[in-house]
This record gives structure tokens, sequence and C-alpha cells, in this order.
């Protein structure tokens, strides 16, 4: 086993690896994980050093709750940090059918109902608690609050404060695939942490702007998720993806040049992807979905691979990246695993 470093959620006292495991895999995103496969996954996560889990009732319906509890309850509460996420509430279904629909390739027994009312926030806890098998959870996420923003701040937010001051759970945030809001939550409301996904990345820095600086202002973490933007950056070619979509030609050149500078400097350039975060004083660890033991494992040498100093300096100078974005020193890298 490795040790990964570990950072704490802004105020919270919550500590978290600065590599998280992203479960929605486990939860047979778009194709199928059979049970043992996704316990392989996980396992091979806590020997690599990961000791933070981030799931969601989203996440195929609850299978990636349901697999995650089972697979910590072998472990001691204390040596784990597990988020989930509230805002979609299960519903029973009996339609039949697939929920391919939705990115997951389970079968459809439950229905989502979005619902950010403080009465399904708390709901949503309790279920996620029944799934999960455990007391508590340690981190609680807003989930995908975009088009329910009103209720979000005037319903759900509070709840999540009622619920950290009962000791439901320890610390409290949002998780969007947008800057703009988890900004205003830094700024306007007492939560401990956001997930930023796909917004703070070697080809997406929209989080630099107004989210970063007010977070490092307040005190809040930020883990920062969808640092691949969804397949780019972890194989860039003509076909992948960039945020759930084909990419952009423009998008496929510029990680092509990143691609081949980073072989220039002796890395790869998923570690420049993984290294890239943390250059910014108000991260405190990324998340990577993975779904099998090679990934995870695969994922951990990345996340351990040095990037060299030159590599960033390279990367400005040839516009790869704007001069304002903080790049990772050679120093702040050692000892990072």
């Amino acid at each position: 086993m490795t040790a990964v470093r570990t950072r704490t959620l802004g105020r919270s006292g919550v500590p978290v690896t600065e590599l998280g495991f992203g479960a929605a895999a486990v939860g047979n995103l778009f194709t199928p994980v059979h049970d043992d496969e996704a316990y392989a996954a996980l396992d091979a996560a806590w020997d690599a050093g990961i000791r933070y889990f981030d799931t969601a009732p989203h996440y195929g319906i609850g299978l990636s709750e349901r697999r995650v509890g089972a697979y910590l309850r072998t472990r001691p509460a204390s040596s784990y940090t597990l988020s989930t996420k509230v805002g979609r509430i299960l519903a029973p279904h009996d339609g039949g059918g697939d929920d391919l629909a939705h990115g997951f390739a389970v079968p459809a027994t439950h229905r989502r109902v979005w619902d950010f009312s403080a009465a399904g926030v708390r709901r949503s806890i309790e279920d996620s608690l029944g799934r999960l098998g455990v007391d508590k959870i340690d981190v609680a996420y807003l989930h995908d609050p975009d088009d329910h923003a009103e209720q979000a701040f005037g319903e759900a937010y509070p709840e999540l404060e009622r619920l950290r001051g009962e000791g439901l759970v320890d610390a409290i945030g949002a998780g969007m695939n947008q800057a703009g809001m988890l900004a205003r939550f830094v700024r306007d409301t007492d939560v401990d942490v956001v997930l930023c996904a796909g917004r703070y990345s070697l080809l997406d820095q929209a989080a630099l702007s107004a989210l970063l600086p007010a977070a490092a202002a307040r005190g809040v973490g930020v883990v920062v998720g969808g640092v691949f933007n969804s397949g780019l950056l972890a194989d860039p070619k003509q076909g992948a993806t960039f945020d759930y979509a084909p990419a952009p030609p423009a998008a496929v050149e510029r990680a092509l040049a990143l691609k081949e500078l980073a072989q220039r400097h002796g890395t790869t350039l998923r570690a420049a992807a993984l290294a890239f975060p943390f250059a910014h004083p108000a991260v405190a660890g990324v998340l990577v979905g993975t779904r099998s033991a090679a990934e995870v494992t695969d994922t951990a040498q990345q996340f351990t691979t040095p990037v060299p100093a030159d590599f960033w300096a390279e990367a400005r100078a040839l516009d790869l990246l704007a001069a304002d974005v903080p790049t990772p020193s050679a120093h702040g890298q050692e000892n990072r695993a």
C-alpha cells in the first residue's frame, strides 16, 4: 500500500486524499461492471492509498452507493471519507426497460425525481444512509442544481445546514459542471466545499475567474472532477469526447499538442492533467472515475509521475496555457504520494 497525501476541506476539518475515487463508473456508467470488477477497483484504490470515495444516488439509480457502501463496511469508518449527493429522489418504477437514456447500464427499477425541497434533501440523505449502510455522511453535495437555483438556495442549502448541525453530515457543499453558480454558493452561503467538474483543467479554466479566488478568500475547499474532460485529455484523438460530446477539432489539436509536449519532457499528458489543478491553493483534491483495478492502478501511477517545470514553461510559451494560469512547480509535486 502507498500513502496519498491528505488535505482538509476548508474549515470543516474533514480530510480527503488528494486523489479520490469517483464512483459513477462502478454504478455501470455507459456499460456494465460486474460486482467482482467493481469491488476489485475499490480494493485497488484502497491499496493505492486512496481514502476519499464519492458517489451519488444518480449513479446507476443507487447501484454505486450500494457497492461503495458494501465495500467500505469492510474498513474502519474513521479511515476514509465518503461523499454523496442530494437533489434527485429515487422513486420505484415498474415500467421495465433500462436506464441507458440516463447513461447507466442498469434495469430501470426506479426513476429520478428532482427535489431540492427541505423535505426532499432530508429524505435523500436518509435513503442514502440506508443504501450505504452508514450512520452519517462525511460530505453531502447539492447535485446539479443548475435549473433549481431558487429552491436550492432557499430550501435545500438551509436543510443541509440543519443536517450538519444535527451531525448527520460533517461537511456540506454543491457539485456542478459549471463554475458560476458554485461561485455564488461560495460567496453567499457557509459551504465547506464545492465539487467543480470539468471547469478547471488543461483545456478549460472557467473556474479561475471567480470561483477559485472566492474559495481561497473564504476558506472553502475545492474538489476538481473531470480533469480529463470526459476523455480527451486521457487519450486525445479524433472521435474522443470532450464534456460528454464529440470533441471540437480545435480542442483535439490543442490536446494533441500538449501530449506531444509532455512526451518530449519525459512525462505524460495524463500526469500533467492530474497535476495541473494543485497549483491553485484552493484545490484540495481531484476525483477520477475508474471502473477496473487496472484503471485505478494506472491513475495512481500517473498521479505520482513527475511533470517537469520546463513542461509548464514551454506550454505557456506555445500559448497552450494562458500566462495568468497558475502551474505547479517541480517542488510542489514532490512527495505527492
